[in-house]
């Protein structure tokens, strides 16, 4: 059962978050900063280095990880109301968080080995190390599976070939954890296994890949005969694909896109209330109306799926299908409410010029180009599709 209120002491630690938050938006935000106004050439990843500063400066990028690697030992509901608080202010907090904390970590926790814990888990939470994940390839995105980077046995080390695809932050990370093929012969999903590598190593090249929205943060990495230690294996060797999929069950569950997506829907709203009438022209477009009161409701839907995968979190589970819910929901609701800034502005809405304020200075364009990813990036709509179908609805396999 879902239970929605806070016990005072929850109360409390919820206040507690809401003034830290005050206190450090003056500090981390740009004065007259909207996050509407996404343009090109804004500030948004010191924005987003500072606010992280913040809160590993006071313990709050984990607090609910275990206290002998850097966590503050809070209950998984407190952790939540952080993310919800953070979420009401800053928008989406994954981009916020990072994937060590909102994914890696959490699985290094449930698989890693007690040394790999004591080395990763500080750094992460201190925000002195930063992660890329090694997933996707060229011919291995939906069909993960597939993949073909081989990790062979060399002694007491592996040597890894091949490449990987969507590598997003790969030009600043510190580190990759990925999964590679250890057993060629054996059934896909069956031979795979999960390391780590530091991204100096010889023979890891990286090019970049700019998305649509023309932002670099994709990349391809290039692995020729890279050597890592064996002791870089995380979790048991040829079972790497249980363990990405427990980081996947991780990536989809997060609250603050759900929150992220109340707020733009309120902000987009108060965008219709300021703009005169003869530009929007709200009053003879009922179907346009009719379309923000569906996404108004949407949004509540997105919190009520991320209430869900909290209590199940509370009650020391790992969220499956139900990760999968929330992922094809909110990403779909993701491209909704970014066709709905678009259709506000009217023509406007195609503008991309950060010098003019028609058009949001670009804001809504950018945000429609990349809305286009959200049913790709953490498995696309038709994996979730299936993943709901064979495992939250029994259904038989086609």
């Amino acid at each position: 059962m879902v239970d929605f209120t806070d016990t005072p002491e929850q109360a409390e630690f919820r206040a507690m978050v809401r003034d830290f938050i005050e206190d450090t938006a003056t500090v981390a935000e740009r004065p007259g900063d909207d996050p509407l106004m996404e343009r090109a050439g804004s500030d948004s990843e010191g924005v987003t280095l500072r606010w992280r500063k913040a809160l590993a400066e006071r313990g709050w990028l984990g607090p609910h990880w275990p206290k002998e690697y850097g966590g503050l030992g809070l209950t998984v509901t407190e952790q939540f109301i952080l993310n919800q608080e953070l979420a009401g202010r800053v928008g989406g907090i994954s981009g916020l968080l990072g994937i060590a904390v909102m994914m890696f970590g959490p699985t290094l926790i449930l698989t890693g080995s007690e040394e790999q814990k004591q080395q990763h888990l500080p750094k992460i939470l201190t925000d002195e190390f930063e992660w890329c994940q090694g997933w996707s390839e060229p011919s291995a995105g939906s069909d993960l599976a597939s993949l073909q980077t081989r990790a062979k046995r060399d002694g007491d080390d592996f040597i890894i070939s091949g490449q990987k695809i969507w590598t997003s932050r790969a030009h600043k990370a510190d580190g990759m954890y990925f999964i590679a093929r250890t057993n060629p012969d054996a059934p896909k999903h069956r031979g795979i296994s999960f390391f780590w590598m530091y991204m100096d190593l010889p023979g890891i090249s990286v090019r970049p890949l700019v998305n649509l929205a023309n932002r670099h943060s994709f990349n391809e990495v290039f692995f020729e005969d890279v050597r890592i230690p064996a002791a870089n294996m995380i979790g048991e060797e040829d079972r790497g694909w249980y363990a990405a999929a427990t980081l996947l069950d991780f990536e989809r569950s997060g609250i603050g896109n759900s929150i992220g997506a109340s707020q733009l829907v309120k902000r987009i709203v108060d965008l219709a209330n300021d703009l005169p009438e003869e530009e929007t022209h709200l009053s003879e477009r009922p179907m346009l109306r009719a379309q923000f009161a569906d996404r108004a409701i949407e949004a509540e839907v997105g919190m009520l799926f991320s209430f869900r995968i909290m209590t199940m979190q509370v009650e020391g589970l790992v969220p499956n299908m139900e990760a999968s819910v929330a992922k094809l929901f909110n990403s779909e609701m993701t491209q909704r409410i970014a066709q709905l800034h678009m259709s506000l502005l009217g023509l406007y809405g195609n503008l991309w010029d950060e010098h003019r304020e028609e058009g949001q200075h670009g804001a809504a364009a950018q945000r429609y180009l990349q809305a286009a990813s959200s049913t790709i990036g953490g498995g696309t709509s038709e994996i979730q599709r299936n993943i709901i179908a064979t495992r939250g609805l029994a259904l038989p396999r086609g």
